[in-house]
């Protein structure tokens, strides 16, 4: 695809927080995912989304996780207040109340919390998804998408502030090229979990050129 190169440059800049440090990690051990707040077609919607990405980082999908049970929780709700209701989840989110009040105050609509392994790789991760005004406008194949790839990399805090990982092809929602060919390269089985060298963007970038373009 013309789109899916990118820069070592660029590669770099999605993994570099905005405190200036690169942190990249791919998920360790096979994803056992689930979902509260949805109806059971907006939750087909989002196993799709699961598969479509695990299918093309090559990654494996789990029914449990022999540690956790489930790895990847993913929470969708209208107001912030509802997270400290929900039950034993300041156990699993340490100092809840504080960020729910941090987020907030600056109005967020989504937010990610990772847990890793003594490797670095992912090992679990939280995906809350308040529906404001924004979000309830975008059709539930766009949504869950974007939030599926947000979790399968530890991107950068502002990764996607300015642009989104998804684009438009004859009137369907995919995934960008160049970032279809990055998630696919990070899972590649030579490269390590976890890097926080900026040099793993060249790694990165440079198995995005080897990749085939329609792979």
């Amino acid at each position: 695809m013309q789109d899916a190169l990118m820069t070592p440059q660029e590669v770099t800049q999605l993994f570099t927080r905005a405190d200036g440090r690169f942190v990249f990690a791919r998920w360790g051990r096979p994803i056992a995912p689930v979902v509260f707040g949805v109806e059971d077609s907006t939750l087909e919607v989002i196993k799709g989304a699961l598969e479509a990405v695990a299918a093309l980082s090559g990654h494996k999908l789990a029914e449990t996780d022999p540690e956790l049970g489930a790895n990847l929780m993913v929470f969708f709700f209208r107001d912030w207040d509802e997270l400290p209701e929900v039950p034993n989840l300041d156990r699993l989110i340490p100092d809840l109340g504080p960020l729910v009040a941090r987020l907030k105050s600056v109005d967020a609509n989504q937010y990610r919390v990772f847990r890793f392994d003594e490797a670095g790789g992912i090992k679990a991760a939280f995906v809350f998804v308040r529906m404001d005004a924004e979000l309830s406008k975008l059709p539930a194949d766009v949504l869950a998408l974007s939030q599926v790839v947000q979790t399968f990399l530890l991107w950068s805090d502002t990764a996607f502030t300015d642009r989104s990982p998804l684009a438009v092809l004859q009137d369907s929602t995919i995934l960008r090229p160049d970032i279809a060919a990055l998630v696919r390269a990070a899972y590649d089985p030579v490269l390590p979990v976890a890097a926080d060298d900026p040099s793993h963007a060249l790694r990165l970038q440079a198995r995005m050129q080897a990749a085939p373009p329609d792979a």
